[in-house]
């Protein structure tokens, strides 16, 4: 299997973007799937029900995190809308944090939203969730990959490391800057700290540059907004035995 994992999109440019190219990425990629993590897709932050939709027109499930809750308007979308997922580990959250795509003619692939909590929101635990919810998985499926939404590269590789021979793949997302580590680790786990976002370039992790500099050499506070460079698209692009669930290759992807 071949599958396409796009790191935080970001605002209307990165919206725009993934809408663009998604149908000739298909095709150009031969994939099978793509994922998306829409964490920042609304205004640089959040997602709302409307951006939602729009992009599960393009692609086939979208992942988020810390700040999922940012529009009320899509905690219905959470409860019904099952390519939409929200980290797991949120404790009596509403949504679901484990997805099992089962597309036709496909073998059935799960994806696994988790955050961290190192320097993050105290929230329950994400290595026991993770080894709770895979245990409970069907047998067919075989294909697992995982969308750590984390801010320490520490934590990221931990939990790769974790569930190394256990899942497909772990993508971290979060920090908006993609990493040179892509790798399969000895348990045959593919392995990638950050995925990048898909948004402006250049900017401050997709923000206009000048409010962000005015709050760090101030330490006021400033609006931030999404910046009006062009956008790009980073990833990672996967190759997966879907009879064993083994990464064959992952390559930070960008576009």
């Amino acid at each position: 299997m071949r599958i396409l994992f796009l790191g935080d999109i970001v605002g209307r440019p990165g919206r725009k973007l993934v809408l663009e190219r998604a149908p000739e990425l298909r095709r150009e990629l031969s994939l099978d799937l793509i994922l998306a993590n829409a964490e920042n897709a609304s205004a640089g932050l959040g997602l709302s029900a409307r951006n939602a939709a729009e992009l599960l027109e393009a692609v086939d499930l979208l992942t988020t995190g810390n700040h999922v809750w940012k529009y009320k308007d899509l905690v219905p979308v959470l409860q019904s809308e099952p390519r939409l997922i929200r980290p797991l580990n949120f404790p009596e959250a509403p949504g679901r944090g484990l997805a099992v795509l089962r597309p036709p003619n496909l073998p059935p692939v799960a994806v696994l939203d988790l955050q961290g909590r190192v320097f993050m929101d105290p929230i329950d635990c994400p290595f026991r969730a993770a080894e709770a919810a895979l245990a409970g998985l069907p047998r067919d499926v075989m294909v697992r990959i995982v969308d750590f939404h984390a801010e320490a590269s520490s934590e990221k590789i931990g939990l790769g490391l974790f569930l190394d021979g256990k899942v497909s793949a772990v993508i971290g997302t979060h920090t908006h800057v993609q990493t040179n580590d892509a790798a399969i680790l000895p348990g045959g786990s593919a392995f990638l700290t950050d995925a990048g976002m898909c948004g402006p370039f250049p900017s401050c992790l997709g923000m206009q540059p000048e409010p962000v500099l005015r709050r760090l050499m101030t330490g006021l506070p400033a609006r931030f907004e999404v910046a009006e460079t062009p956008a790009e698209l980073r990833g990672a692009l996967l190759e997966i035995d879907p009879d064993t669930g083994r990464a064959l290759s992952i390559k930070a992807w960008r576009g």
